[in-house]
């Protein structure tokens, strides 16, 4: 195989739009470039093609790799190909397990494939074993490899885990005005953030804040996100009473700030796969109350740096929310532990690192 330096990598993820395989692909491009001949990424498009255009990164639209109309797989699979063969690819990294399927459909064999899987699943299994045939397969988490191997029978030796990270806070903290004048007046802040979605639970979320905002009165609770269930959540606090409670921030692409405003942090996930939420509030030193589901726990050490609770279960929830809002110093104290876990395991220097180790050994 030729030397790293000599690979030119095309990245097939379904959108460059908001999220977590989105923010992947990011940093891989931001690692490798400068290291490897080119990287060049295909998707559905989305706000994030700015981001590859800046750093000088070729971008290729496609249909949406998720769609069943023949004629958009048609399209995509004479695409994929003609993109490998006019950018001389050699290195075709999947972040989608469609991405992967197309890719060994029409990759030639001296292409080396490469996927990442974001999360677990139990469903389309013989679609999953053909995606990844021939596939080395780099699993976010301990969990999801498991499910790689013990569900979708894929073999270990083809699977390896790579934690996702984050870059570090640059420390440059802009107030958000609405969370300065609510700490002003006292109030204790608990965010959540993430997409607006059945996934993310947040529904429990405000069950638990009901709960809680009955002994702290102080306590002010932060949805940070966009999605489908807005007006639904939305209107669920207003059935609960919860208008001067429960803020809606909408979306926010400085995470990273919000959440060194906040007190602490809730991820009230259904499901999961290695998520960032933690990881962006350890790196500003927060503590989190996770759900423990996938590999949430696999980052967050229950009443080390955080707690874990039952997904669903928003009266466990809200007894974790109000020790950590009765107790400043059990909360002082994992925070540190908080910032510790990010700089041991979690830091982007870290994940740089394991990605150049595990391309320089394919």
């Amino acid at each position: 195989m030729k030397s790293l330096c000599e690979q030119n990598i095309l990245m097939i993820t379904r959108t460059m739009d908001l999220g977590g395989t989105e923010n992947v692909v990011l940093q891989l491009c931001e690692i490798l470039t400068g290291k490897v001949n080119k990287i060049i990424v295909c998707s559905s498009g989305g706000v994030h093609e700015k981001k590859l255009q800046e750093m000088g990164i070729k971008h290729y639209l496609i249909p949406d790799i998720t769609s069943k109309n023949p004629m958009d797989m048609l399209k995509s699979c004479r695409l994929i190909k003609s993109i490998i063969d006019k950018e001389q690819i050699t290195i075709v990294h999947s972040h989608h397990r469609m991405a992967a399927f197309y890719a060994e459909l029409v990759a030639p064999r001296s292409v080396v494939k490469v996927a990442n899987a974001h999360n677990t699943f139990t469903d389309k299994k013989e679609l999953t074993q053909l995606a990844y045939r021939n596939t080395k397969v780099v699993a976010v988490g301990e969990m999801v490899k498991k499910n790689l191997i013990d569900y979708f029978e894929i073999s270990k030796e083809q699977v390896c885990v790579i934690h996702n990270a984050v870059k570090p806070f640059d420390g440059k903290i802009v107030p958000v005005e609405i969370l300065y004048k609510e700490h002003a007046k006292g109030n204790v802040l608990i965010g959540n953030i993430g997409r607006l979605s059945e996934q993310k639970g947040m529904t429990y979320f405000i069950e638990a804040a009901k709960i809680t905002a009955k002994a702290h009165p102080e306590a002010r609770f932060i949805i940070v996100g966009d999605g489908e269930e807005k007006e639904q959540l939305q209107a669920q606090v207003k059935v609960k009473g919860l208008q001067d409670k429960v803020l809606f921030l909408g979306y926010r692409n400085d995470i990273q700030n919000v959440m060194s405003q906040l007190d602490f942090v809730v991820l009230s996930s259904l499901w999961e796969g290695l998520p960032l939420t933690p990881i962006e509030a350890y790196s500003v030193g927060k503590t989190v109350i996770g759900t423990a589901v996938d590999g949430t726990p696999e980052i967050i050490r229950d009443g080390v740096d955080g707690y874990l609770v039952e997904p669903r279960n928003p009266v466990q929830l809200a007894e974790k929310m109000n020790k950590l809002i009765e107790n400043p110093r059990i909360r002082s104290e994992m925070e540190t532990q908080a910032m510790k876990r990010y700089q041991d395991e979690f830091s982007f220097e870290k994940l740089s690192k394991r990605y150049i180790d595990f391309y320089e050994g394919l």
